[in-house]
């Protein structure tokens, strides 16, 4: 189990369900996907502070199990 990071939503598209998240210390965003947010509505706000997991996806690292 990776240790849970905290990051800040950069972007996040409502319609399509996927967006940004920049970790804190870091300038690269990383992926999210709508099915890994653990609240419902599964949808974040710029700007929002959230925690998160982050893992190896298809190339590139993405936040999986985050929360607000």
């Amino acid at each position: 189990m990776s240790a849970r990071c905290t990051g800040f939503v950069q972007f996040f598209n409502r319609r399509d369900g996927y967006g940004f998240i920049v970790p804190v210390g870091q300038r690269d965003p990383v992926f999210v996907h709508g099915e890994d947010i653990e609240h419902q509505p599964q949808v974040l706000s710029e700007g929002q502070q959230v925690t998160f997991c982050l893992e190896l996806g298809q190339g590139r690292f993405e936040a999986r199990k985050v929360r607000p």
